[in-house]
């Protein structure tokens, strides 16, 4: 494509009418220039990698063998590359485990045997936007779909998921996961846990009829606050046990429900020795007396066993907190789980709330997530090191717009949830949406709507594409005692791609948009607001 051309492109794109109102990119111009963009910057060759992904519905045995459970599944096939690339999860709904190493040239087919429409979005990896799981890319019942990419991250916990339009939330809900793990050489350098010690953990709620059948939203009161369960399942299996030696073990913590959030803690009082985040290792361990989850986020744990007795039995659970729902129902009564302290913390509402959620534990309430069960003796050497990483810091006077951030306003009024007051259109941006190729760019979310003081919640908000870095977290004056059970538990320090906003704060983030043109999705991760249009999308053009 000629210089001339392409600044052709851009004029056209000016013309067609960007403002301050959202404004149309057409579909045929916006597909035939960015995946061919996309293919000449991938510069994907033969595969190093190639891996068959089908979706399909399947029955299950979740809660007994004897009433399965119907779900929708990824299944995975190796078709090219090592043994051990693809791994099952034994008797689980979710889908494989995709273990990668930077550098790697991967395909996936993907071959959709659903009664709907389906996409694949690789969450937290930079890939083409082909690859990405735009919801512009999905395709019907009975078709197939190839992603292309190339393996760029650092080691880390990575997943993927179905990003269709108005149905992520749902189809997620019915099993749809799966997890990508990426070793490098940094990584591989470093004396962690390894095997059968090295533990991938996805963590998500879920509710049952008496069928043992996945019951899902009952009234737009769930889908507007996002969905909560009343079990909470492990890699697919409630009251999850890991038969556990008297060793260290690194435990990958995946929050994949839809829109719940954790508290972690030892039940025993034991600190938490956080070693990685969503992007890959830290750059030293950071120890904490609690670690907050949201919708879409990944900690790594270093749990270390020795010390113990066999027959010991030391749970992971979610202790209480409040500040993350809304102050007010939509009558003017109050919220339950969380809102501001009215029942998150225990208080005496619980029980009539429980009753009008359909008995779904409150977001904030305390539950065990798993127990580690010391099952043996074994000795090893493992000491935990005292650096994992070197990490480039952004600065904030090397962006593009340092002296103008990007302000993502984040609001929940009349039911609808938005995006600087907008809803997601599949194809539309907005001026100040247009990102230039090769530029660190200063964003900030916002969740200061005043307007709603009292239907004001947390959102877990997650950029596609490249990885960010959280610059600071200010909150507004009067919400101090909202945020106290939770703010010592934010992970901010590594490489992120989703971060939790509170009610009143202002999160500021920096994050380079490099390698790939095309249209990459910004969105709360409370799935059910995903699906009610809390998302919009960035255009990254040369």
């Amino acid at each position: 494509m000629s210089n001339a051309t392409d600044l052709s492109r851009r004029k056209l794109l000016q013309c067609l009418g960007f403002s301050a109102v959202a404004t149309a990119v057409t579909p045929e111009w916006l597909s035939a220039t960015v995946e061919q963009g996309s293919q000449k910057q991938s510069g994907q060759s033969e595969p190093d990698i190639e891996v068959g992904i089908t979706a399909l519905t399947t029955e299950l045995p979740v809660l007994s063998s004897d009433r399965p459970t119907k779900v929708w599944k990824f299944s995975g096939e190796l078709v090219k590359g090592p043994p051990g690339t693809v791994e099952d999860i034994p008797g689980s709904y979710l889908g494989p485990i995709l273990r990668l190493r930077r550098g790697q040239k991967v395909r996936v087919r993907f071959h959709n045997k659903l009664p709907e429409d389906c996409v694949i979005h690789q969450h937290g990896l930079l890939v083409p936007e082909k690859a990405d799981g735009h919801p512009r890319h999905q395709i019907g019942s009975g078709q197939t779909s190839v992603y292309d990419y190339t393996v760029l991250d650092r080691a880390g916990t990575y997943w993927f998921h179905p990003h269709t339009d108005k149905r992520t939330a749902e189809q997620v809900y019915y099993g749809m996961a799966g997890l990508i793990l990426v070793t490098d050489s940094e990584e591989q350098s470093l004396e962690l846990p390894r095997g059968e010690y090295d533990v991938p953990l996805v963590v998500q709620d879920r509710s049952f009829d008496d069928r043992n059948q996945f019951r899902y939203i009952a009234h737009m009161h769930d889908r507007w606050r996002g969905f909560l369960g009343d079990r909470i399942l492990v890699n697919g299996k409630p009251n999850f046990i890991l038969q556990a030696s008297t060793r260290a073990y690194r435990l990958r913590i995946l929050n994949g429900s839809n829109s719940r959030i954790y508290k972690l803690v030892w039940s025993d009082g034991s600190p938490l020795t956080v070693i990685g985040t969503d992007g890959g290792l830290l750059e030293s361990p950071e120890v904490r007396n609690y670690v907050m989850l949201a919708p879409g986020e990944r900690v790594d744990l270093w749990a270390d066993f020795r010390g113990r007795k066999v027959g010991d039995e030391i749970t992971l659970r979610s202790t209480a907190f409040s500040g993350v729902m809304p102050m007010m129902g939509m009558g003017g009564g109050m919220m339950g789980g969380g809102g501001g302290g009215m029942m998150g913390m225990g208080g005496g509402m619980r029980g009539g709330m429980t009753g009008m959620m359909g008995g779904a534990l409150p977001q904030g309430a305390e539950y065990p997530i798993l127990t580690a069960r010391i099952a043996r003796e074994e000795r090893d050497q493992l000491v935990l090191p005292r650096r994992f990483s070197q990490i480039q810091r952004y600065r904030p006077q090397d962006a593009a717009n340092a002296k103008k951030p990007r302000s993502i306003r984040l609001s929940m009024m009349g039911m609808s949830p938005r995006l600087n007051g907008r809803s997601f259109e599949l194809t539309r941006v907005a001026e100040e949406e247009i990102i230039p190729l090769n530029t660190l760019q200063v964003l900030e979310f916002v969740n200061r709507d005043h307007r709603a003081h009292g239907m004001m919640m947390a959102h877990p908000m997650h950029i596609h594409g490249q990885t960010f870095q959280v610059l600071k977290r200010e909150l507004a004056p009067g919400f101090e005692q909202r945020y106290a059970s939770v703010s010592q538990g934010f992970m901010d320090n590594g490489w992120k791609d989703t971060v939790l906003v509170m009610p009143g704060e202002k999160i500021t983030i920096l994050k380079r948009f490099d390698r790939y043109t095309g249209l990459y999705l910004y969105h709360c991760h409370n799935l059910e607001h995903e699906n009610l249009d809390m998302m919009r999308n960035f255009l990254v053009q040369a």
